[in-house]
């Protein structure tokens, strides 16, 4: 898969912090049945491709992962590993597993990765290891307002009764749910992706069996949660609150969480600083977060044009460069937990000379999209 042209004039900013990309390792990063650590992209794009030789950025943006030599500055130990592009991410794989079972990584530990040198550096340090919070005593009392680790305001997707599932990102899940299971239930979970609970309904009291998928980054909620949609009438905005407790996931939906309208003073609501993939002219496309655009952009939209979307998965949209006037016909394309803008996406990028790190704001106004790009 080809990816972006980089272009030579990129000035990235040298971050003095020592090691620019930080992550405490979740559940799947330590699996050694699948070993794989990923990566933010937007983090990857800046950090380490960003520095790369041209040839082998030019060998990732042909075939979509590229092999380098990463160093343990703990042990001083060379490996030669790959990064592979995942299109919202990127894994690191090759060796990654021997690195696991030789550090003894665990979750909750945290990794430092920086590029210098033409190599990858990667670090464990010891007295980095986070703290994860003692087990919460068994009550006999049902969960209270505040006692909520996992919020989420329901986006498009989530209540899609055609294709009904709810995503949860990956860490929150692993911190509060999987956290509390035992350890043979997390390995089921590891080796069949998918694992039966129970599920309680807090404002009613129901009682569902659904199952817990992992999917990478994130976590799907499934089996009976478009019946949840319809039986509780969620639609976009609605706050849907979650914890484990007594062997049960709890979730809340109160009322008066119904969300309104962000009214924000900001006038560019959404605003994404350009990665590699934003900026490839080969495959143009902007990807923007499913929350954003939903929370600032659906949302003033006539439910007709959103009931579009969601079963054509793109509508047309008419667009305007706030900088220079310039209108577009595009298509704002659903992609699950994130929208492509397609269409006239590749003229823009080459008529504004856009690059990585250029900021990007986008605001909906009078039926228009309108964009644009800090000098």
């Amino acid at each position: 898969m080809k990816r972006a042209a980089y272009y030579n004039t990129v000035s990235v900013p040298q971050a003095q912090e020592q090691w620019p990309i930080k992550k405490a390792l979740t559940l799947s990063d330590v699996d050694i049945t699948h070993p794989f650590l990923t990566l933010s992209r937007q983090q990857v794009d800046n950090h380490i491709v960003v520095h790369m030789p041209q040839q082998q950025q030019d060998h990732l943006r042909a075939v979509g992962q590229v092999d380098f030599n990463a160093r343990d500055d703990d042990t001083g130990e060379m490996y030669v590993m790959k990064l592979k592009w995942r299109g919202s991410y990127y894994n690191l794989i090759g060796k990654w597993g021997k690195v696991v079972r030789g550090k003894g990584l665990d979750v909750g530990q945290e990794i430092y990765i920086r590029w210098a040198n033409g190599c990858l550096h990667f670090s464990v340090p010891q007295q980095q290891i986070v703290a994860v919070p003692p087990p919460i005593r068994m009550i006999a009392a049902p969960p209270v307002q505040d006692q909520w680790p996992i919020k989420k305001v329901l986006t498009l997707s989530d209540v899609d009764t055609n294709h009904p599932f709810l995503p949860l990102p990956r860490r929150l899940v692993e911190e509060h749910i999987l956290y509390y299971w035992s350890q043979e239930q997390r390995e089921v979970l590891r080796r069949e992706e998918q694992v039966n609970v129970n599920a309680r309904d807090y404002d009613t009291g129901e009682i569902y069996l659904m199952k817990l998928k992992w999917r990478g980054n994130y976590y799907n909620l499934i089996g009976k949660w478009g019946m949840i949609i319809r039986q509780k009438g969620l639609g976009v905005g609605k706050e849907i609150n979650l914890r484990w407790l007594n062997e049960c996931l709890y979730f809340s939906v109160p009322q008066e969480r119904c969300v309104a309208t962000a009214s924000g003073q900001d006038n560019w609501p959404i605003k994404k600083a350009l990665t590699l993939s934003d900026v490839d002219i080969n495959h143009p496309f902007l990807t923007l977060p499913g929350k954003a655009v939903e929370d600032h952009i659906l949302f003033y939209w006539q439910p007709q044009a959103r009931e579009q979307l969601r079963n054509e998965h793109q509508v047309n949209v008419n667009a305007r460069d706030e900088d220079t006037g310039d209108p577009y016909l595009m298509k704002l394309k659903w992609r699950g937990s994130y929208y492509n803008l397609i269409g006239k996406w590749g003229k823009i990028v080459r008529g504004k000379r856009l690059h990585v790190g250029r900021e990007i704001r986008l605001r909906w106004d009078n039926n228009c999209l309108l964009f644009s790009v800090l000098q």
